[in-house]
């Protein structure tokens, strides 16, 4: 008769699950602080960086419209309010507001807030198992503004130094591009002593709407004729009919230099002005409906209105701050166009 063993309890090895569970749980819960404290990481910054963006630009928007505007500071209310609005509980900390007007630049430093929190602290929820309660978001933002010195128009038309000089800020008024209704006060061309066939226009970039503009040239050929480029102004009817603003930055001139007629002429360029377009009138078919003023009536009187033989733009020349990118900046000038942007 065979006998059955039945094999002793091994006391060495007891426990041996629960150890290597709780050493797989360590391992579980580093992962679990990754994906989960990393990730609310990811969005705290993205939040924070947000607001030192945003803060960065309005502060600059307002030294570039006037450095005595009491939120061009260091203590800038503006900075703190819209850095707190940018995140997703409403608070985010200024830490510092560096103003250099010299070089016309703002940078400025924020950090993550949470209710009844240290400032810059993130409060971590797994990590503390691995001894890590908080870390710190602290983020940094640079923005420059200045007058544009060098870009492309939107539109490859000047207007002499005459017709802005005064106006900015000012009422509606019509600017004639051909030399009927000339203005005898203004020597320096559109409404004055225009190029002979010129009619302001700029010798335009092939293939795109608009001309490339280097104050630190001085210098654009002109082109002649008084039919413009089609696509610029089937986006200003699209947008004035929308109801919307259409502001325009236009190189103004001082001088007419050259001979010749249209494209002999060459325009000494001194800035670039801050038009708000609200109508036109053109030949060549560029209007809607062909050959008649293009407005939004009844924004335009007829005091400034265009007939007859007339061709202009009517609008205003304003103050104005843009974001618009792809110019080189210099130092602000009086022509009421600036330009704010982050810089690296």
């Amino acid at each position: 008769m065979r006998r059955l063993m039945v094999p002793k309890n091994d006391d060495g090895e007891r426990g041996a699950i629960a150890v290597l569970v709780a050493l797989l749980l360590v391992v579980l819960l580093g992962f679990a602080a990754l994906a989960v404290d990393a990730g609310m990481l990811y969005s705290e910054r993205a939040q924070v960086q947000n607001g030192s963006d945003a803060a960065a630009l309005a502060v600059a928007q307002k030294c570039a419209a006037n450095t005595s505007d009491p939120n061009c500071s260091t203590t800038s209310q503006i900075a703190s309010d819209i850095a707190n609005k940018n995140a997703n509980d409403g608070l985010n900390n200024i830490k510092s507001i560096n103003l250099d007007l010299a070089n016309r630049k703002v940078t400025v430093t924020a950090g993550a807030q949470q209710a009844g929190g240290a400032p810059n602290a993130v409060s971590l929820f797994f990590a503390r198992v691995l001894g890590v309660n908080s870390t710190s978001v602290v983020t940094s933002s640079s923005v420059q503004w200045g007058s544009p010195v060098a870009g492309t128009t939107a539109f490859p038309l000047a207007f002499s130094i005459c017709q802005v000089q005064g106006y900015i800020g000012g009422a509606l008024q019509l600017l004639q591009d051909h030399s009927s209704g000339a203005n005898p006060s203004c020597n320096y061309g559109p409404s004055g002593a225009v190029a002979p066939g010129g009619f302001g226009w700029l010798a335009q970039d092939a293939g795109v709407c608009g001309a490339t503009i280097n104050l630190a040239t001085s210098e654009a050929g002109s082109s002649q004729g008084n039919s413009p480029p089609n696509c610029p102004l089937q986006k200003w009817a699209d947008t004035i009919n929308a109801g919307r603003d259409v502001v325009v930055l236009l190189p103004v001139f001082d001088a007419i230099t050259g001979t010749g007629v249209g494209a002999g002429a060459i325009y000494h360029l001194v800035s670039f002005a801050a038009f708000k377009v609200t109508g036109w009138k053109f030949s060549g078919g560029n209007n809607t409906p062909p050959d008649s003023f293009h407005n939004i009536s009844p924004y335009v009187s007829p005091a400034v209105s265009c007939s007859g033989g007339c061709r202009g733009i009517i609008g205003s020349f304003v103050k104005y701050v843009s974001l618009a990118d792809g110019y080189s900046l210099g130092p602000v000038d009086a022509y009421g166009a600036t330009i704010v942007r982050l810089t690296p």
